[in-house]
């Protein structure tokens, strides 16, 4: 084993020992870790030259991806360190030097209960056809709601689950539902080919890691259409944002028709922050839009704008605005007032709610 492997090693397992939830490796600094969105350098490993960091990268890469990534000038990949844990990496330059980026992946998959999500999200893993989208900033944890949802459906019912990610992430071990997982680069050319494939693979439910472009987009949304349960991420901040991001990816000769499909296929929006926790670690805050009749009919005559409304007053159907998930983890002391207001989209409204 090579000093570097060793290094690397070594920088692996603090990671996990540490319970961090990124390693970031990049020349001229320590190793950095993430824990409860507080980044900490490693001083004892020293700052890393150029060759080091280089080296590093190289390890955690076959020689195919070690080419794509010098052709591509950037690379993401799965990395499962000795059968013990799974990292989500990225690898990219940055001034000419080579860095890295490690997202650990918990191996264990946890349930909405224990991710301290709403319970109405259970509603959606009943549902036989429909369309879910799961969004917000990156690393605020779409990616974990999504597999507690889909392991949920696997526990809970016999479907044939597909999922198409780049890369894999969560690794399901079928249990009521067989599960095909697909990754974007080893197992498929592209998001939009592997979801236009699945309509010759009898699946019951897919799970689309991102929408990148208007052709996913449309394909997810004739697949719910069809009979289908549609599970999708989207980086945006808020349900009405989703929708509006969605539609203003097709030519305006078009978005009528997306309108309409969007109004009759969608089941709900969940849009998610993760606020760091008084007592440490980090807590969801979530909206939740369901897709009721006043929803679809905003969504079909274009009166977006009026969605947050229906949402902050429409609890009953299991709604919850983003300001109310805050004030409620406010008045429950998870999570100080600082906090929510630097993660609120109207910081005035929120306010008013805490008092």
């Amino acid at each position: 084993m090579t000093p570097n492997n060793l290094l690397l090693k070594r920088l692996l397992e603090t990671t996990i020992k540490d319970q961090a939830s990124d390693l970031h490796l990049s020349v001229g600094y320590n190793p950095v870790i993430r824990i409860s969105d507080r980044l900490i350098p490693l001083y004892k490993e020293g700052k890393l030259t150029p060759e080091e960091s280089r080296d590093l990268a190289f390890d955690l890469m076959t020689d195919e991806q070690r080419q794509k990534f010098l052709s591509a000038k950037e690379l993401d990949f799965s990395y499962n360190f000795e059968e013990r844990a799974r990292f989500r990496v990225n690898v990219f330059f940055q001034k000419g030097y080579i860095a890295t980026a490690m997202r650990l992946i918990p191996t264990q998959i946890r349930t909405l209960e224990e991710l301290n999500l709403p319970p109405v999200l259970h509603a959606f893993t009943k549902a036989k056809q429909g369309f879910v989208i799961f969004c917000g900033p990156s690393s605020h944890g779409k990616s974990t709601s999504l597999a507690a949802i889909i392991d949920e459906i696997n526990k809970s019912r016999a479907e044939h689950i597909i999922t198409i990610e780049d890369p894999i992430e969560y690794v399901f071990e079928s249990n009521k539902s067989l599960i095909d997982q697909r990754e974007v680069g080893l197992d498929t050319l592209s998001f939009a080919r592997a979801l236009r494939s699945t309509f010759r693979q009898d699946p019951d439910v897919i799970m689309v890691g991102e929408m990148r472009d208007p052709e996913t987009a449309a394909t997810a949304i004739t697949a719910a259409e069809t009979g289908h349960l549609v599970f999708a991420t989207l980086h945006t901040n808020s349900a009405s944002q989703t929708i509006h991001r969605i539609v203003d990816t097709f030519p305006p000769e078009q978005q009528y028709q997306i309108r309409s499909q969007l109004s009759s296929s969608l089941l709900g929006v969940v849009s998610q922050r993760l606020i760091p926790r008084i007592r440490g670690g980090l807590i969801p805050a979530c909206e939740v839009m369901i897709a009721t009749p006043a929803i679809a009919n905003l969504i079909r005559e274009n009166k977006v704008h009026e969605i947050p409304t229906v949402i902050e007053t429409s609890a009953e159907a299991g709604m919850i605005s983003l300001n109310r998930s805050l004030a409620d983890l406010v008045s429950q002391r998870e999570i100080s007032l600082e906090n929510a207001m630097n993660y609120s989209l109207s910081p005035g409204e929120l306010r008013m709610l805490v008092r």
